[in-house]
């Protein structure tokens, strides 16, 4: 059974092709959604309702455009071991950074040192996280073909998609219940990762 192409996979396949003939790479693709992500994530860290807006809509851009390094390698045949490790690299980092700037935020305000507590618990979740899928990538041997591990998934969207959400959470001003959420929910998939990889390994 063939997988369904992610929605937003699909629209960065099609948005991407005016930088194939481009001197753009794919891996300056990845460091610029990087700082993109990492400047959102700042802007979270201030406990401000404005600033943390903007965060929010500058890193679900950031993740947007997460898709575009990957198809640009493809289309211009450009796929490579760094690029592979830096996409890998540039996740968690991105994502390690939310959870801790939006707790330090937030521990700032309303949740006082659990902010912290859970910022760490979640940037160590996607940091973890991004190990073990490497493991799961070189168990599966896709590894050395550039090719990530994917998100559990349904009907073109996948559990990764739920950071899109962010935005309109944060401008509702839903951030505190979405963070713990999030927070445990790292944990978990961080879990069902480690579990995964055993299973693998196993076989």
């Amino acid at each position: 059974m063939i997988a369904m192409i992610p929605w937003d996979q699909r629209a960065a396949r099609v948005l991407v092709r005016p930088l194939v003939h481009s001197p753009v790479t794919p891996n300056q693709l990845t460091l610029f959604t990087l700082l993109l992500a990492l400047a959102g994530a700042g802007l979270f860290a201030a406990g401000d309702l404005a600033l943390s807006n903007w965060g929010a809509s500058l890193f679900v851009l950031a993740r947007f455009l997460d898709h575009f390094d990957g198809e640009l390698a493809r289309q211009k045949g450009m796929s490579s071991k760094l690029g592979y490790y830096l996409d890998y690299a540039a996740g968690a980092l991105s994502y390690g950074a939310l959870f801790l700037c939006i707790g330090i935020g937030l521990g700032n305000l309303e949740l006082g040192r659990w902010g912290i507590i859970l910022g760490l618990a979640g940037a160590a979740s996607a940091v973890i996280s991004m190990f073990t899928n490497l493991g799961i990538d070189k168990a599966r041997d896709t590894a050395d073909e550039g090719e990530a591990v994917g998100y559990p998934g349904f009907a073109g969207f996948e559990l990764e998609d739920g950071i899109y959400l962010i935005a309109p959470i944060t401008w509702a001003g839903w951030l505190l219940p979405f963070f713990v959420a999030a927070s445990i929910g790292a944990a978990v998939y961080c879990l069902w990762t480690c579990w995964s990889l055993i299973l693998i390994r196993k076989q």
